[in-house]
């Protein structure tokens, strides 16, 4: 495989560029099929093939185009109602952790991401998880600028909404859309270059957006109990997976 320079980061190999568009098609079809998991799938991937600084910005530009186009194909079914106050208390999350200097230790953000859906999974949802979109809105936006995939705490508000299969994937979609536009605003204020990504984060989006029309197929085929059966299955793992990366770090620094 010969591929354009100029589709290639610099550093990237053809190999690691296979790599990546293949993981963004297949994380967007999880997601779609789904409704949550594609995201954390896509960061581990580029957590060990992209040069640490670039990773939360050009995951956040690529999940804008990944999240849009899953938006875009199951539009009439989003509930917009969560979106405006979601998309006020983004922009506060977002500027709250652009403006802090010093990172949050990330190993206590996983554990604590992680601990938290599990518990609105098994237990009752809070109400402030059903009734205050834009404390969701911000908070999540806030961690996504040091930990990059919130989608998980994002899924949890849209979960306690109670929505049917379709409306569940087409209103997460849009919120994270939503919060990571913000996110990937927020970087480019604070200088981070993302004009010698474009061509590779184009791309990504294109493969993305193919594993959204496929994924879709395999919407249509799963009824609303056995797709809440599976959201819950997927959500408990994803949570398991970042408490323990959380412990590991933590107690061993690796």
């Amino acid at each position: 495989m010969i591929l354009p320079q100029i589709l290639l980061p610099d550093g990237m190999t053809e190999m690691v560029f296979a790599i990546l568009v293949t993981t963004s098609f297949v994380a967007s079809l999880i997601t779609v099929a789904f409704g949550i998991g594609g995201g954390g799938v896509m960061l581990a991937v580029m957590a060990t093939l992209v040069p640490p600084a670039a990773l939360i910005p050009t995951h956040g530009v690529i999940q804008v185009g990944s999240n849009l186009g899953r938006a875009l194909v199951t539009l009439r079914h989003i509930f917009w109602p969560a979106v405006p106050a979601f998309a006020l208390g983004s922009l506060i999350g977002a500027a709250m952790g652009g403006a802090l200097v010093i990172n949050l230790p990330p190993e206590w953000v996983q554990i604590g991401v992680g601990a938290f859906v599990i518990w609105s999974v098994l237990g009752r949802p809070p109400r402030g998880v059903r009734d205050w979109p834009v404390v969701v809105g911000a908070v999540s936006s806030f961690l996504t600028m040091f930990f990059g995939a919130t989608g998980l705490f994002v899924a949890t508000f849209t979960k306690s909404q109670n929505l049917p299969r379709h409306a569940h994937v087409a209103t997460h979609a849009t919120l994270m859309t939503v919060q990571h536009g913000v996110k990937s605003l927020t970087f480019g204020l604070l200088g981070f270059a993302f004009a010698d990504w474009w061509p590779f984060i184009i791309v990504m989006i294109a493969a993305g957006f193919c594993g959204t029309l496929v994924g879709k197929t395999l919407l249509n085929r799963i009824d609303d109990r056995r797709f809440k059966i599976a959201l819950d299955v997927i959500l408990i793992l994803l949570s398991l997976r970042l408490i323990y990366s959380g412990l590991r770090q933590l107690f061993t620094g690796a």
